[in-house]
C-alpha cells in the first residue's frame, strides 16, 4: 500500500498571528502544504489525512481540501484538548490541545498504513519527501518498530526573526538515532547558535547538528505506543497548561528503552517556514527562485 501524508494543521499559528496554513507563498496562490502535498505525491504517497480543530473545519474544508479533489485521496482527523484517556480531564487553566504527539494520536482512527507526519507550516522540499517515500514503501514490519526522522543542518533552520524549537539529534555511526533533545530557544549566533531556554547557561552548538523538523515516517504500531504512554505524560504534566507532549519525547523515549530504532535520513533539502509574519517575505522569495530554477511549476494545481 501507498504511504499516508499525515499533516498537523491545528495550530492557528500563535506567533504569527493568525492561520498561517491558509496563507499564500507561491507565485499562483499556493500554501506552503501545497507544496508538501506536490512533493509527497511525486514521492509514491496515496493519501493525505489532515489533523485539524473543529473549529476552522468549514473554511478549512474549501480552501484547502477542495483543491485536491481528483489529485489525491483527502481525509481528516480533529486535534481537540478533550481526546484523553478513559479517567482523565481537561484541567480548567488549559487553553490548548496537547502537542505534536497528542496530534498524531488524534489520526489513530484515520491511519492504517505507514506514514509521514509533516507539519504544515515548513516547507521540506523534494528530496526529503523522496527519500522519506523510499523508506515507508519498503518500511518492514519487526517485533521492534523502525520509524524515520529526516535530518536537516540546524544552521539552515533558524529564523532571524526570533527564536525556535528544534529537536536536536545524536546520530550513531550505523546511522540510527541516539538521542534527541528537544531545545525551545534556539537563536542564531556568528559561528553557531545557543539554546537560551536558561539565559544565564545558554547551550552553545555548531549548527552543524541534525535536527528534526518534524519529518517523521512512522508505521502504525507508534499509535499503540502513544496510548500506552499518554497516561503517564498527563499524571506528570497535565496540571502545567503550557506543557506539550512533543512527539521527540516519545521517540526518544522509545529509542531509549529499545522499543523501537529510527533512521536518520540526511538531506541537503532547504528548508524553510513562517514561524514568525517577519519570516514570509523570505519564504516566498524561495519558493519563487526553486520555481524559476524548474524544481515547481509555476502553477501546482
Amino acid at each position: 500500500m501507498k504511504p499516508t501524508l499525515v499533516i498537523l494543521a491545528a495550530g492557528m499559528g500563535s506567533r504569527y498571528g493568525g492561520l498561517k496554513q491558509v496563507d499564500p507563498v507561491g507565485p499562483s496562490g499556493e500554501t506552503i502544504m501545497d507544496y508538501s502535498v506536490f512533493d509527497a505525491l511525486r514521492a509514491g504517497f496515496g493519501r493525505v489525512v489532515f489533523v485539524i480543530r473543529r473549529d476552522f473545519e468549514e473554511v478549512f474544508r474549501s480552501t484547502i481540501g477542495a483543491k485536491y479533489a481528483g489529485v489525491i485521496a483527502v481525509d481528516y482527523a480533529f486535534q481537540a484538548a478533550e481526546d484523553l484517556p478513559p479517567g482523565f480531564t481537561v484541567p480548567e487553566a488549559r487553553a490548548k490541545p496537547w502537542g505534536t504527539a497528542h496530534a498524531i494520536r488524534a489520526a489513530r482512527g484515520a491511519v492504517d498504513t505507514p506514514f509521514a507526519a509533516i507539519n504544515a507550516d515548513d516547507f521540506y522540499g523534494r528530496d526529503a519527501f523522496r527519500r522519506l517515500g523510499a523508506f515507508l514503501t519498503h518500511v518492514r514490519s519487526d517485533a521492534k518498530p523502525r520509524f524515520a526522522m529526516v535530518g536537516y543542518r540546524l544552521d539552515q533552520t533558524l529564523s532571524e526573526n526570533g527564536s525556535v524549537a528544534r529537536g536536536v539529534c545524536q546520530v550513531g555511526a550505523d546511522g540510527l538515532l541516539v538521542t534527541v533533545t528537544e531545545m525551545t530557544r534556539l537563536v542564531r549566533v556568528p559561528g553557531g547558535a545557543e539554546n537560551r531556554e536558561q539565559p544565564d547557561a545558554p547551550v552553545a552548538l555548531t549548527g552543524a547538528e541534525r535536527v528534526s523538523m518534524n519529518l517523521w515516517g512512522f508505521t502504525p504500531a507508534l499509535f499503540g505506543a502513544l496510548e500506552a504512554r499518554f497516561p503517564a505524560w498527563l499524571q506528570a504534566h497535565a496540571d502545567n497548561p503550557k506543557a506539550e507532549w512533543y512527539i521527540p519525547f516519545v521517540v526518544d523515549e522509545m529509542v531509549g528503552e529499545g522499543a523501537a530504532e529510527v533512521e536518520v535520513l540526511p538531506t541537503e533539502s532547504a528548508w524553510f517556514g513562517v514561524t514568525y509574519r517577519e519570516d514570509k517575505p523570505q519564504v516566498v522569495a524561495a519558493i519563487r527562485a526553486l520555481v524559476d530554477a524548474g524544481e515547481y511549476p509555476l502553477k501546482l494545481w
